[in-house]
């Protein structure tokens, strides 16, 4: 069998977003290197109004179900390791926190904690994480577990920040 990574190309705009502008192809954790771009593009975003910040978190999802599944078909692999869109949709998801309770933006507390609570989610895939990313296919399955993740470490982050006095 080829290599799926030889099937897709940068040039092409699903592929580009698919891999997280390139993120994904990290030799190692593409997953966690794909959530780590994605934290510059969550500074920009927070600094919309939050109405806006939560349009484009829902346009992310919504197109990435399109960039996943063009992307996915194109390499011959369902939910290939090099695919991060979904995890940059998924850590905007639980920064949603942010502009949701009005929180200072540039606080290194709340990106730090959620990245870590994200990454925690995605990698372990407790229930329902698990069930979904093995019932659910295409597109919508690449995004929708990782959009359960994003919405459970959104949950635990607001529970931290209650807990250690930081809201």
């Amino acid at each position: 069998m080829s290599n799926p990574l030889a099937l897709i190309s940068l040039k092409n705009p699903w592929h580009l977003l698919a891999t997280g502008f390139g993120s994904g192809l990290a030799p190692f954790v593409p997953g966690t290197i794909g959530t780590l771009a994605s934290v510059p593009f969550y500074f920009l975003l927070v600094q919309l109004p939050t109405p806006l910040y939560l349009f484009a978190v829902l346009a992310a999802c919504v197109i990435g179900i399109k960039i996943c599944d063009q992307t996915s078909k194109d390499m011959g692999v369902h939910d290939h390791g090099s695919i991060v869109w979904d995890e940059f949709a998924g850590f905007w998801i639980t920064m949603s926190i942010v502009p949701l309770l009005h929180l200072a933006p540039f606080d290194w507390r709340w990106p730090v904690a959620g990245f870590v609570l994200f990454r925690f989610f995605d990698m372990v895939k407790p229930w329902p994480i698990s069930w979904l990313d093995k019932q659910v296919h295409g597109g919508f399955g690449i995004m929708l577990d990782d959009i359960v993740a994003g919405l459970m470490a959104l949950g635990c982050l607001w529970a931290l920040g209650y807990y250690l006095g930081w809201l």
